[in-house]
């Protein structure tokens, strides 16, 4: 039985511990079967590969593993046999001294303790402090136990911005805090890898009324965006405005470039850009309305590492502990970090005629439930969405914000592989402005040394964070017609003009001159996003337009075009080469 624990604990140490690779390379060092059939460490399964490590291995091995391969920087791991603590491995478990912890908790807060404790245990993943406090039975202000069970080494922080923080316990911890709590004996969980076995996850949830939960959410959001409107009025609207008329997408580019270099800054160009467009801006032409706006939602997918989750979520949001500091609009950026489907399809009722912009980090899990599909589907369409329960109908409703996701595939010499089993996927890709993520050479060397600036204080983009901010928040305003500013600026439509469809015509003359086949394998829908890319790209311009319009910028277009041949080539399996299109076109 002992052993049988220890297996379990290994299993979720060197997951956390070690990412895919060295992993790969720890089996293939350890001669174990299971890796022998593998030639990429891409196409292991991080679960299993994780398992067969574990139960082929003495603690002996683990340490020396942990001697030779250097763990993860922000990994720790508090169990019943294994300590993990600033990259050191001990062999002592952490079980008593957690429980002396609990105890301090018990005796300085009583029930309010163990209430916030078990609101924790019961959501499982991270949740911020918004979540907890509506979960308590009791009115508790829980600001001061969480402090102290960080504090206590009970609670970890998941995730941290400027504006939000989670927090979670630990998965080797669940056990040992419901014997605390006396919850009913915790199951053993399975030393195999539950994600060999087919999942067919329900969206079935509890009673929670998740609905009037998330409206209080969104009077704190919109709370949090007029008070940062009112201060910038107050104490930098000449400042902003005198920015904005020397700022542009190339000016933005050129800022991101010198922070991350000519890859990585391309993500977050495409995440501030669809910033911007979440102020769902007509676009008009010269005669009159197109019937489109800016808004789009927003993918970027590829291997794990390759800094995905850093553009959509740390540049926007913010990350306080890396010193990246926020370049979204305040208040409008919901974080979906550990929210389910379920969830989602719930409080998206809480949303309806509101535009907000959901950020899914790990969009893959979404689809570990039947009939996901349909439902997200209709919500990029901003179309009506109603799901069917056994207890109950949700909806039905229109949907009406965005997304900006991530999601994990396996890449290939040509091409790339969703490892989301739902065949129906790809009309979900079809519906996304979608950038792929292969570790090249040269991004890899960017990663590195941008996590260098950072850890070294090299890259402080406080200053500029807020500039761009402070412009993206005002323009936003503007456009929205926020009270605020109604009376003072003039929202200005996007007008495009023949030459820019002109521009789009002739990429995709040179795409299909290009694919040696009779057929494309990608939708007419990549034009309508490069469309709504460029001109949300566009409004950076807004206080250099003398007009009651803003004109479509070349630069704009020029970043658009490089994202519609780019898309184009990713959906054709790679068959023609971005760069001899972009190189014919003269961009």
């Amino acid at each position: 039985m002992v052993e049988e624990d220890k297996v379990v604990e290994r299993k979720i140490l060197l997951k956390r511990a070690f990412p895919r690779p060295q992993l790969f390379e720890i089996g293939r060092k350890l001669a174990i079967p299971y890796f022998e059939r593998f030639e990429s460490a891409w196409t292991i399964d991080e679960e299993q590969a994780a398992f067969e490590i574990a139960s082929k291995i003495s603690d002996t091995q683990l340490k020396e593993i942990f001697n030779l391969q250097k763990p993860r920087q922000w990994a720790v791991f508090r169990g019943k046999h294994y300590t993990l603590e600033d990259g050191a491995l001990s062999l002592d478990g952490s079980w008593e001294k957690i429980k002396t912890c609990i105890r301090q908790i018990k005796m300085k807060y009583g029930k309010n303790g163990l209430e916030v404790l078990r609101a924790f245990l019961e959501a499982g993943e991270g949740c911020g402090l918004t979540d907890v406090t509506l979960s308590l039975k009791r009115r508790i202000d829980p600001t001061p136990i969480i402090a102290d069970l960080e504090k206590l080494k009970i609670l970890e922080i998941s995730y941290q911005g400027d504006e939000y923080r989670e927090w979670k316990i630990l998965e080797e911890l669940s056990p040992l805090i419901q014997l605390e709590l006396g919850i009913a004996p915790p199951e053993r969980k399975p030393a195999a890898p539950e994600a060999t076995l087919p999942k067919t996850g329900s969206i079935e949830e509890g009673e929670i009324d998740y609905v009037a939960l998330e409206r209080l959410e969104i009077e704190k959001m919109e709370n949090d965006f007029t008070q940062y409107l009112s201060d910038l009025l107050r104490n930098r609207l000449e400042a902003t405005i005198r920015f904005g008329k020397t700022f542009s997408i190339a000016a933005l580019a050129d800022y991101l470039t010198k922070l991350f270099g000519p890859v990585l800054y391309f993500d977050s160009l495409l995440s501030i850009t669809q910033q911007y467009g979440l102020a769902e801006v007509e676009i008009v032409h010269e005669k009159g309305k197109t019937g489109m706006r800016t808004g789009w939602n927003l993918a970027l997918f590829g291997e794990p590492g390759t800094g995905k989750s850093f553009s959509t979520r740390d540049m926007i949001l913010g990350k306080t502990d890396a010193k990246i500091h926020p370049h979204g609009i305040p208040g409008r950026n919901r974080y979906a970090g550990g929210m389910t489907p379920a969830r989602f399809i719930r409080i998206g009722q809480a949303y309806v005629g509101k535009v907000f912009n959901f950020i899914v980090p790990e969009f893959n899990d979404w689809f570990k439930y039947k009939g996901m599909v349909e439902p997200l589907k209709l919500a990029m369409e901003r179309g009506v969405i109603r799901y069917e329960l056994h207890r109950e109908v949700i909806g039905p409703y229109r949907f009406s914000s965005f997304f900006s996701v991530n999601y994990n595939v396996a890449t290939f010499g040509r091409g790339y592989e969703v490892t989301i089993s739902d065949a129906n996927f790809n009309a979900i890709e079809d519906r996304m402005l979608c950038r792929l993520h292969r570790l090249t050479k040269e991004r890899f060397i960017e990663i590195a040394q941008s996590q260098k600036k950072l850890a070294f204080g090299e890259i402080d983009i406080e200053k500029d964070a807020k500039k761009i901010r402070d412009h993206l928040t005002l323009v936003y305003a503007i456009e929205t017609r926020h009270p605020l500013v109604r009376d003072r600026f003039l929202p200005k439509p996007v007008l495009i003009t023949p030459e820019a469809y002109e521009v789009i015509e002739k990429a995709r003359n040179s795409i299909l001159e290009h694919i040696p086949r009779e057929f494309v394998t990608f939708s007419a829908r990549l034009e309508d996003r490069a469309i709504r890319f460029a001109s949300s790209a566009s409004l950076l311009n807004y206080f250099q337009s003398s007009s009651e319009h803003i004109p479509i910028s070349g630069e704009a277009l020029k970043y658009a075009v490089q994202l519609y041949i780019e898309e184009a080539s990713v959906r054709s399996r790679e068959e023609f080469k971005p760069e001899e299109v972009l190189a014919k076109l003269k961009i």
